[in-house]
């Protein structure tokens, strides 16, 4: 691809490249570039601001290795499907997002950048790789697959849950946004029953990190600036807040 290609590239997709092997690269000056294409998602580094992220990532995970059987839903700004992988027979959830649709994009750069930097951390779903079909123009985040529906879907059924039963849950679910707040610097800001997933084990989990249009104008988006800056979590937060926090992660909800 020629130079002035690639400028009209870069304003069309701000943080994205497209290139003629079917490449997608998501750009991010903390936390590098991630190579996207029909095999997979790489990331490679790029001076990220934790040192401890700073190894080159590889998920594999190929489009021709998915057998889709079945839709879980469809919002606003993607579908998701059920699918099999085959290498190694797991179910898993495939969220689909359009590369081409500009309001969009920013939300899949700060769901593919959270997702690969905590791939497997508590209280958070977990996140196996991604791919990028050009035919389709889709990239699609391979995710685990909750097979014991929403919060939201609970809650239509039984109307209520008792305190004993979420208390447990929700400490998982705090030690989840403890790490996005404090670690990641991220507020979800879209924390609702929709957005909490369980697994028939009565694991809960947070979903969607891509989240509104508006997060990166705002104090509560993933920092992406070469010199750290104070956590914008403890700029904006009360102490009372935080001690409320502490409180909830201390307690055993098997004790209650």
């Amino acid at each position: 691809m020629d130079q002035s290609k690639q400028l009209v590239l870069l304003k069309s997709y701000a943080k994205f490249l497209l290139s003629d092997g079917g490449t997608v690269n998501l750009l991010s000056r903390s936390y590098g570039v991630y190579n996207i294409n029909e095999l997979g998602l790489q990331k490679c580094t790029s001076s990220p601001v934790d040192e401890t992220d700073g190894s080159e990532k590889t998920y594999q995970c190929a489009s021709h290795e998915m057998r889709i059987f079945g839709a879980i839903g469809s919002g606003a700004s993607n579908v998701v499907q059920r699918a099999i992988h085959i290498p190694n027979h797991r179910i898993l959830a495939l969220k689909k997002i359009n590369i081409f649709e500009k309001e969009k994009r920013q939300q899949l750069l700060t769901e593919i950048r959270t997702l690969c930097e905590a791939p497997c951390y508590q209280g958070l779903v977990e996140f196996h790789g991604a791919f990028y079909v050009p035919d389709s123009g889709q990239i699609s985040i391979a995710l685990e697959y909750m097979d014991g529906g929403s919060l939201a879907d609970i809650l239509r059924l039984q109307k209520r849950i008792t305190e004993p039963v979420l208390s447990p849950m929700f400490q998982k679910l705090l030690h989840g946004l403890s790490y996005l707040h404090g670690v990641r610097h991220l507020v979800h800001r879209d924390i609702k029953p929709e957005n909490l997933l369980v697994n028939l084990k009565g694991e809960p989990k947070i979903i969607d990190f891509g989240i509104s249009a508006g997060l990166e104008n705002s104090m509560a988006m993933i920092l992406d600036d070469p010199s750290p800056s104070p956590s914008p979590s403890k700029q904006y937060f009360s102490t009372e807040f935080y001690s409320f926090i502490n409180a909830c992660l201390q307690k055993d909800g098997r004790n209650l």
